[in-house]
């Protein structure tokens, strides 16, 4: 299966996904209003903060099922771990779920700052989120294998179809059923059920005949084997929810839940950026596992930079849109002056943090392929080390806006520092200028392009008053640096 061709898939899907999901939130808030779309964001902490229980499995699962198709396991082992896992996946998720039911009451009273919702509204809410995000994070464990068997353009196919309806064909339900919080997360839940059923059922298609065709019961040996692994990117787990929602958890308790939807609006516009990274990763880990099982130490640092390039040529023309136009964007995707003022200065520095934190990502898919994530742990260590603080500080001085710019500058802090160290220690000289060369002289046109317009439009430009005609000048701009990002490959 081609690499290129499960990126592609992956881009298609991912970007339908993103795209549909940011089109939809102005319907959203019409429909929810922001209290109510506060909650919906978070949820989505909810879904991160469940990432804890992982333990590192979801991605050793992914793994182990590259080795499987390197050759370097049998396909006995790999059903006795997937065993094993969902022993683990299913106790795991009720028990937690248990635990946020048993505190849904404190959530709505004490942690979130409600105005005008009914507090027995927002506590059914919670319940319901317990349960999807259970569903969803059982589901992921099948996520990883179909991953690790590089079926990513069905993968693909059925993000596509479930975006469609969590976000599409929500807005028919609100219309013809309603539009509480508590009918929203029932449809969620529905859907979170049948989603998993299927992947349940892609799963097994695809899983290897065992040579004796026996059942396999529960065991803990095959998780044994994998555990030092699995630990290592389970801390790394830790450390990137820590890194990636410790502000929207605090933000959660300082801000009223209606301010809260609007930074959530705004940090999941800039998210958008951070995804491009995910298909490129969701192709690139297993091939790369592969080719470090094979030896072939040339193709995984041909393979390495080459996924830099397009991540980059995407990524930063993305961000330096967000970052350079943010109120415009805003305005003409919402309509809505003030989400576009009180917005975005921080999209603005989420989405240039997030494009820094894409292209900072890429040297843990080199050590997780090579299974040696000790640079990875305790560059995030300090990473959490330098950002926490920052973060607290600056989030109780000055809001939101000071959690942006603690995340970009720990951002920069980390790829320019930390980053060379681990090239350095597991490929020497061949990676040697990554940053200045792969990302940065890869992709100054299209930077300087954008600066240069972004200077000149800030001192001499009016915009028009109308959004058509705003989004018509931004869709030139965006279009020239796409094209000029672009040219490069049809050059090569």
């Amino acid at each position: 299966m081609s690499v290129n061709r499960n990126i592609l898939a992956n881009y298609v899907s991912q970007f339908y996904v993103t795209l549909i999901g940011i089109l939809m939130v102005p319907l959203y808030i019409k429909y929810l209003g922001a209290e109510s779309y506060g909650l919906v964001g978070f949820f989505g902490v909810m879904q991160a903060c469940f990432q804890l229980l992982d333990m590192g499995l979801t991605p050793t699962m992914a793994r182990e099922t590259a080795r499987f198709n390197g050759g370097a396991i049998n396909a006995n082992s790999l059903r006795s771990l997937l065993r094993a896992m969902e022993g683990i996946f299913v106790a795991g998720a009720l028990f937690v779920a248990s635990i946020t039911v048993s505190g849904a009451d404190f959530i709505a009273e004490k942690w979130l700052q409600v105005d005008q919702l009914p507090l027995v509204e927002v506590r059914n809410a919670v319940v319901l989120m317990a349960g999807v995000v259970a569903l969803r994070w059982v589901g992921g464990l099948y996520r990883g294998v179909i991953s690790g068997f590089e079926r990513l353009v069905w993968l693909g196919g059925l993000n596509i179809a479930m975006a469609t309806a969590r976000f599409v064909l929500v807005i028919p339900f609100f219309i013809y059923v309603g539009a509480s919080p508590t009918q929203f997360f029932t449809y969620q839940l529905t859907l979170a059920f049948i989603e998993v059923i299927i992947l349940i059922g892609k799963t097994y298609r695809l899983l290897p005949v065992m040579s004796d065709r026996k059942s396999i019961s529960w065991e803990w040996a095959p998780i044994r084997k994998v555990l030092r692994f699995s630990l290592t990117i389970a801390f790394a787990s830790l450390v990137w929810i820590l890194v990636t929602q410790t502000d929207k958890l605090l933000l959660s308790r300082l801000l009223s839940l209606a301010d809260y939807g609007y930074f959530t609006l705004a940090v999941m516009v800039a998210s958008g950026v951070m995804v491009i990274g995910g298909p490129i990763s969701v192709a690139l880990l297993p091939r790369m596992t592969k080719l470090v099982s094979q030896g072939d130490s040339v193709g995984v640092i041909d393979l390495y930079r080459s996924a830099t390039h397009i991540a980059g040529s995407v990524a930063i023309p993305v961000a330096l849109m967000l970052g350079l136009f943010p109120e415009q964007i805003l305005l003409v995707w919402t309509g809505d002056f003030a989400i576009a003022q009180n917005a975005a200065r921080v999209l603005s520095l989420y989405a240039l943090g997030n494009a820094i934190l894409t292209l900072a990502g890429f040297p843990y898919y080199l050590q997780c392929a090579k299974g040696d994530l000790k640079l990875h742990v305790v560059g995030s260590f300090m990473f959490v080390f330098l950002f926490v603080p920052i973060l607290i500080w600056a989030t109780l001085q000055f809001g939101a806006v000071g959690a942006g710019y603690a995340w970009i500058t720990t951002n920069i802090v980390y790829i320019v520092l930390w980053v060379p160290r681990i090239h350095k220690r597991l490929e020497g000289d061949l990676l040697k200028g990554w940053f200045v060369e792969d990302v940065l002289k890869f992709n100054v046109r299209s930077m300087s392009f954008l600066c240069v317009v972004g200077a000149v439009i800030q001192i001499f430009h009016l915009w028009p008053g109308n959004r058509m005609m705003i989004g018509a000048q931004l869709f030139v701009v965006g279009a020239v640096a796409g094209l000029l990002s672009l040219s490069k490959f049809v050059k090569k």
